[in-house]
């Protein structure tokens, strides 16, 4: 397509006409890239003209002609592409326009390389602002994050734990309100020290502010370069704050670590101490067990030896006794036999005494009664 065209322009045009097809493309190409570069030109030109003042730009009006060739090689451009008429082409080739110089184009480029550093700085301050926001909202959530779960453990230490054991529900409910009542307290606190804190800082920055007004008045102001010198160490500060609340905030951590390990610890101690205490009672009874173990393994050591001792003497009498012969046998039976017989007569004989006796004390009261007398005679 290309081709054609530059070919219809070939024929329109008796200069082209002696060129080949493909010189024609180059040339057409070649004109693209120039008319680029010259776009490019004109814009940026657009965009310093466009920052000039309107008073700077009225003493320029004679000079237009001169501010105007961007336009004029943009038309040119145009001209030999399109290649309308040998006429028109050769009017236009006869217009010299005076272009700008190398010097006042540097001289544009330069002061727009600063302007977008200037736009650059501005925007990568605008871009550290809000990272900064972002930087603090971070720490904030981070450190709000933390006082809720210090606030979540002292309210599962100091009250959730008492509400699980088995009390009333008012000592709970009690609790709970003391509880909040103190907290509300320590914030209402925290936050009268901030208020305090923030109208001694207000009067600090007042009195800076008067300080670098002074300075102003005297000619003592700082320069720019201070300024940057302040910026990049205030940023340095800033980075070593934020090392440093970091590290805050994980020894933080690492202390509410500590501490439960340290509480688990303390169970454990605890638990030992007790076991320690009711082992200590049974060494303590074993060792009364022990001795009064070792009491009665002397008193059946003093019993074994009587016992054999008393095995040896009755074997020694049983080693010397001697079976007595059948008629001393007999004659001990009978002789035994004729005890029990007396004893049984005598046994009765003193059952007929005891009966007479008491008939005689009988008949004995009866007499001492009628005879006047208060006392009964009583056998010793």
């Amino acid at each position: 397509m290309a081709e054609a065209e530059c070919e219809s322009q070939a024929d329109d045009n008796p200069e082209f006409s002696e060129l080949g097809a493909h010189e024609l493309v180059l040339l057409v190409e070649e004109l693209s890239r120039s008319n680029g570069v010259l776009k490019a030109e004109t814009e940026m030109f657009q965009r310093y003209i466009s920052r000039l003042d309107p008073k700077d730009l009225a003493p320029a009006a004679a000079a237009e002609p001169t501010l105007g060739v961007s336009q004029a090689e943009v038309t040119q451009g145009q001209g030999q592409a399109r290649g309308r008429s040998k006429s028109k082409s050769r009017s236009f080739t006869a217009e010299r326009l005076q272009r700008l110089t190398v010097e006042q184009k540097c001289d544009v480029a330069q002061r727009e390389l600063e302007e977008t550093r200037e736009d650059l700085g501005r925007l990568k301050e605008a871009s550290e602002r809000v990272l900064n926001n972002y930087r603090a909202t971070t720490e904030e959530a981070d450190i709000r994050l933390v006082e809720i779960k210090k606030a979540t453990y002292e309210f599962e230490r100091d009250v959730a734990r008492v509400l699980q054991e088995k009390r009333g529900v008012m000592m709970g409910a009690e609790k709970v309100v003391r509880y909040i009542e103190d907290r509300t307290r320590a914030k209402d606190t925290l936050a009268e020290k901030l208020r305090l804190k923030n109208a001694a800082l207000k009067v600090q920055k007042k009195k800076l502010q008067m300080q670098l007004r002074q300075k102003e008045e005297m000619g003592e102001a700082l320069h720019e370069v201070d300024f940057q010198q302040l910026k990049i160490e205030n940023s340095q500060y800033l980075e070593k704050i934020d090392e440093r609340n970091q590290d805050l905030l994980r020894l933080k951590l690492l202390a509410g670590s500590t501490l439960q390990v340290l509480n688990s610890f303390k169970k454990k101690l605890q638990s030992t101490t007790h076991e320690s205490n009711l082992l200590d009672n049974e060494i303590a009874s074993r060792r009364d067990m022990l001795v009064k173990i070792e009491a009665e393994a002397v008193q059946a050591e003093e019993e074994r030896a009587k016992a054999e001792a008393l095995n040896r003497r009755l074997r020694g009498q049983l080693s010397d006794y001697r079976v007595p012969q059948v008629l001393e046998y007999v004659h001990g039976k009978v002789r035994h036999c004729e005890l029990e017989q007396s004893v049984r007569v005598w046994e009765r004989k003193v059952e007929i005494s005891e009966m007479a006796l008491k008939t005689h004390l009988k008949a004995w009261n009866k007499l001492k009664a009628s005879s006047g007398q208060q006392q009964d005679w009583v056998p010793a």
